[in-house]
C-alpha cells in the first residue's frame, strides 16, 4: 500500500493546505473538527484547519510578499487596496482584525476604520 505522504490526494492537496497554514494528519489521529479526506473509500488523510487568527498572520504575511515590502511602508492608495483585499476575506470578522492589520500597516484603528467607511460609502454621497 503506498504510504499516506506518498498518494496521489495527499500530493494533490498539499499545496492548498500550505497555502492555508492547515496541518496534515494521519486519519488517525484526526479529531472531531478535523477533516478526513477519503480515496475510494478509504481514509487517506486528515487536515486541521488554523485557527482564524493564524490565518489572518498567513494572509498579512503573503501580501507582504506579494507587494515585496512590509506592508507598513506601501502608499496610502496601496494600503486602501490591501484593506479591501483583507475585508474581502474576511479578515474584519476575526476578533482583533482591525487592530492586528492597522498594526501590519502601520496605521491607526481610526484610518482603518476610515478606509472601510470609504468603500462602502456610495459614490454621490
Amino acid at each position: 500500500m503506498t504510504e499516506p505522504g506518498d498518494h496521489p490526494l495527499v500530493t494533490a492537496v498539499k499545496p492548498l493546505v500550505d497555502a492555508m497554514g492547515a496541518e496534515l494528519l494521519e486519519p488517525g489521529l484526526a479529531g472531531q473538527d478535523d477533516v478526513l479526506l477519503a480515496w475510494e473509500g478509504e481514509d487517506v488523510i486528515a487536515v486541521r484547519l488554523p485557527q482564524l487568527s493564524d490565518s489572518l498572520d498567513r494572509i498579512l504575511a503573503a501580501l507582504e510578499r506579494r507587494h515585496g515590502m512590509p506592508l507598513a511602508e506601501l502608499d496610502r492608495k496601496a494600503k486602501q487596496a490591501v484593506v479591501r483585499t483583507l475585508e474581502a476575506r474576511g479578515a474584519f470578522s476575526v476578533r482583533h482584525g482591525v487592530e492586528t492589520v492597522a498594526g501590519a500597516l502601520g496605521v491607526s484603528r481610526f484610518t482603518i476604520y476610515n478606509y472601510l467607511n470609504r468603500e462602502n460609502t456610495p459614490k454621490g454621497d
